[in-house]
């Protein structure tokens, strides 16, 4: 067989691959997983008797911009923790859901100082610390599932970065989905259970990582 020849049978019905394939992908896992959690928010806890007012109270969106902050940082870190050979230049993204935590501290430390201080335990422990970082693992579950099916795809080769960044963006979401449940208005709260809420199923995913996302 002439070398052309057997170029060209190589050559033959070979498709182009999509470039935006990853994305797509992420993009899908986290709008099924998203969905499931608002609706499993809506089922088992109901929304805020007073979530109208909310949405129209500048609180209300700050409370939820500390998830969605983390949110966004993880799946960036995700996205490259997915591929193989993360460059040396991302490596600042494993320290960047750092900052929206910094801030929230920051907010609630002032928060408490100029709280009266018999007010300064209720604002760090609101009404809901036994149950809050409960529902958020359980509301997280679903994108846990699509999230790490959507991994699998990929090829990562830093299991436990991608599986601490997986569970992250899982209980990040499931924060912002809990949110329009939960009663707590003060940063010293969220800067604790919500934190605690979303770190267990990072710390699950580091643990597990190397078992799940093999391929």
């Amino acid at each position: 067989m002439k070398t052309d020849d057997f170029i060209s049978m190589l050559a033959t019905g070979v498709t182009p691959v999509d470039r935006h394939a990853q994305r797509k992908s992420f993009s899908m896992a986290i709008l099924v997983g998203a969905a499931a959690a608002v609706l499993m928010t809506i089922v088992l806890f109901g929304l805020r008797h007073d979530i109208r007012i909310m949405l129209v109270t500048p609180l209300f969106w700050i409370k939820m911009a500390f998830p969605a902050a983390l949110a966004v940082l993880s799946l960036r870190l995700l996205l490259r923790a997915s591929r193989p050979g993360m460059p040396r230049q991302a490596s600042w993204l494993v320290l960047a859901p750092g900052l929206p935590i910094l801030a929230v501290w920051l907010g609630a430390l002032v928060l408490l100082i100029n709280a009266p201080a018999e007010l300064r335990w209720q604002l760090i422990m609101g009404l809901t610390w036994r149950v809050c970082p409960l529902c958020i693992v359980l509301l997280s579950l679903p994108l846990c599932v699509t999230i790490t099916r959507a991994v699998r795809q990929m090829a990562p080769t830093r299991l436990r970065l991608a599986g601490a960044a997986a569970g992250l963006l899982a209980s990040s979401i499931a924060t912002m989905a809990y949110c329009l449940h939960c009663p707590e208005m003060s940063a010293a709260f969220w800067g604790i259970w919500y934190l605690l809420g979303m770190l267990i199923p990072a710390i699950a995913g580091a643990i597990l990582g190397p078992r799940l996302l093999r391929w």
